[in-house]
């Protein structure tokens, strides 16, 4: 039986630069799928392309439309190529109608000095913070999420807090070892900071998100099925949009990604 995240990000090549998939029930959110599995599928189809040159870089998927459920093409193509770099430009079409705009850009990476300067914060162990309630939205089902500080609202008064950070623990339920379209899935694990900061259930919807990949293969293969420290705070919120930066690290403190986001609220 294959893991219920490789059913979800499947593709079915329909020729040079097209493939076709599915959403899947199993990351279904409020309205239509999880945008962290949206934003794999994207990934996806530029990984399983025989003209790849390299791994990820960057990702920036723009929501144009909300995916329905059901199936989807997916259309891949390089818009340039150079010796150790490529961009890509991907849409996924359901019928006529384009749904996600988004460009990846891949490079072979070479052996350079190497740091960084976004440290992973204090914080308790896995084993000892307490692993989250299932939930009723669906996707949220497919993962082991432990929160340190930032849960989401337990009363919906009005009365949020002064900031909207949220840091927790988390990976795949099952178990599944990482891989770059896993974690690419995992950024997207944050809530709304709106919902933090105002405690009201205001409608929202992601309009954009960006990755940086800061890892390679084989960091991503030692990190294996262990958890990923993720962190996300607000930056701005103004007139009916705002935007979140977070960070992912590994148990050993490894950075792996960082994410912004864009999202539309609504009064």
């Amino acid at each position: 039986m294959t893991h219920h995240f490789d059913d979800a990000i499947s593709l079915a090549p329909q020729g040079e630069g097209v493939m076709t998939g599915a959403t899947s029930p199993a990351y279904a959110n409020f309205i239509g799928p999880y945008g962290g599995i949206t934003a794999a599928q994207v990934l996806n189809a530029v990984l399983q392309d025989p003209r790849r040159v390299g791994d990820p870089v960057a990702l920036t998927v723009n929501y144009a439309a909300a995916l329905a459920d059901g199936a989807f093409s997916a259309h891949a193509r390089p818009a340039r190529t150079n010796r150790s770099t490529q961009h890509w430009i991907v849409e996924l079409r359901q019928g006529d109608e384009t749904m996600i705009v988004a460009t990846v850009m891949t490079a072979v990476r070479r052996d350079t000095w190497s740091g960084h300067e976004a440290h992973p914060p204090e914080v308790p162990p896995p084993a000892d913070v307490p692993r989250t309630p299932r939930q009723r939205v669906e996707w949220l089902n497919r993962y082991d999420t432990r929160f340190i500080t930032g849960l989401m609202p337990r009363h919906w008064e009005g009365q949020g807090g002064a900031e909207s950070l949220t840091r927790l623990w988390v990976r795949d339920e099952p178990l599944r070892p990482l891989d770059f379209a896993s974690l690419t899935a995992m950024a997207d694990i944050f809530f709304p900071r709106l919902w933090l900061r105002r405690a009201t259930q205001t409608p929202i919807g992601t309009v954009t998100m960006t990755v940086y990949y800061h890892t390679d293969a084989a960091q991503l293969a030692a990190t294996g099925t262990d958890y990923l420290l993720a962190q996300a705070k607000g930056q701005g919120f103004r007139n009916g949009y705002f935007d979140h930066a977070g960070q992912l690290w590994n148990e050993a403190g490894e950075l792996l990604a960082t994410t912004h986001q864009a999202v539309y609220y609504k009064e």
